[in-house]
């Protein structure tokens, strides 16, 4: 019997994993279910798929109960691959248990397949990423390279769209992918009713990076300890390497050379980076200007910022500010069902 009712509909699968996080879960059908035509009929028809039908377990203490097998994913139009929390364990090998990759390949050969947060480790594993661009979520980054070195891994933006392949980088850039491809299949209208009946932006590009904290490294540790603790200090005063090399008392090219080591970046890739993460503290927790938090961070100018911060996150200032700080609730206004103020 078929798994889907409606072959007239764009057909979605979505394939759970023991450990699956519900909310990657609930995207899918969200979104895809409430798209229509302008007519009001329905464009998509979603099923949730799973190796062996019956409970699965989540990243909670909840379990889904999916009636579904994997042949489900044979007559998808598009298949959806969320996160498991076992993707986030350490990995030692790449490759795909006997049941998935049995699944993965009753999937047809155009079918589109895309994957939410770490559901990239298993596009990867079964060789669907290779010499693609894709993303994952930016903790596991690292293990995704060592695993996986003939993917072109880029874990600073939303999302990536290959084609046939596409990959986001987490939860909430899941679902800017699944509005993307919405948009692609129906147009921008059905995709901004859709993120109107969601309450969500309507577009984010995928380009955009992800808003990830830089933690600062070790100050004390190293050769450059005292230098980077002293830049810290003067992020909104000029500095130049000969500054830097003279607080270890070393010559510009021992230092860099040290630097890098300890680091990983050259100085001023570094110096660079701490002033975009002033200045995004400021931004976040002051009511400064940009002018004045461009002379805070050292950018000297806003313009200067602008350019710097949306080189790094593919955002303004305004953007960005706008996106963490909730203005006070003002109560002559009562926000609509629809999202509207009124």
């Amino acid at each position: 019997m078929s798994t889907f009712m409606h072959p007239n509909r764009h057909r979605v699968a979505v394939l759970v994993r023991d450990g699956v996080l519900p909310i990657e879960l609930g995207i899918a059908h969200r979104l895809f279910g409430q798209a229509k035509s302008a007519e009001g009929e329905f464009l998509y028809e979603v099923r949730t798929c799973t190796l062996v039908p019956g409970q699965v377990r989540t990243d909670t203490d909840i379990t889904v109960n999916v009636t579904n097998g994997p042949a489900g994913l044979s007559e998808a139009d598009t298949v959806i691959v969320p996160a498991s929390d076992e993707d986030y364990e350490p990995h030692n090998h790449d490759r795909l248990s006997s049941p998935l990759a049995d699944a993965l390949g009753l999937i047809r050969p155009t079918t589109r397949i895309a994957s939410i947060c770490t559901g990239s480790f298993v596009l990867a594993a079964a060789g669907l990423l290779n010499g693609l661009r894709a993303t994952t979520h930016w903790r596991v980054a690292d293990q995704f390279r060592m695993l996986y070195p003939a993917v072109d891994l880029d874990p600073d933006v939303l999302y990536t769209d290959e084609g046939r392949i596409l990959t986001s980088a987490g939860v909430a850039s899941g679902i800017d992918l699944c509005l993307h491809m919405i948009r692609s299949d129906y147009g921008s209208s059905v995709a901004n009713d859709v993120a109107r009946g969601t309450i969500v932006s309507p577009h984010r590009d995928g380009g955009q990076a992800q808003f990830i904290r830089h933690p600062v490294p070790e100050t004390e540790l190293g050769n450059t300890g005292s230098s980077r603790m002293w830049a810290l200090k003067h992020l909104d005063e000029p500095v130049s390497l000969n500054d830097l090399a003279e607080q270890e008392s070393v010559s510009v090219r021992t230092y860099t050379r040290h630097f890098r080591q300890e680091v990983g970046v050259s100085p001023l890739q570094w110096l660079n980076q701490q002033r975009i993460d002033l200045a995004r503290q400021l931004l976040e927790e002051t009511d400064l200007s940009i002018d004045q938090i461009a002379l805070e961070a050292g950018f000297g100018t806003a313009t200067s910022l602008r350019q710097h911060l949306y080189a790094a996150l593919r955002v303004s200032p305004s953007t960005y500010r706008n996106t963490f700080r909730v203005p006070a609730a003002d109560p002559t206004k009562v926000i609509a069902p629809t999202g509207y103020e009124t």
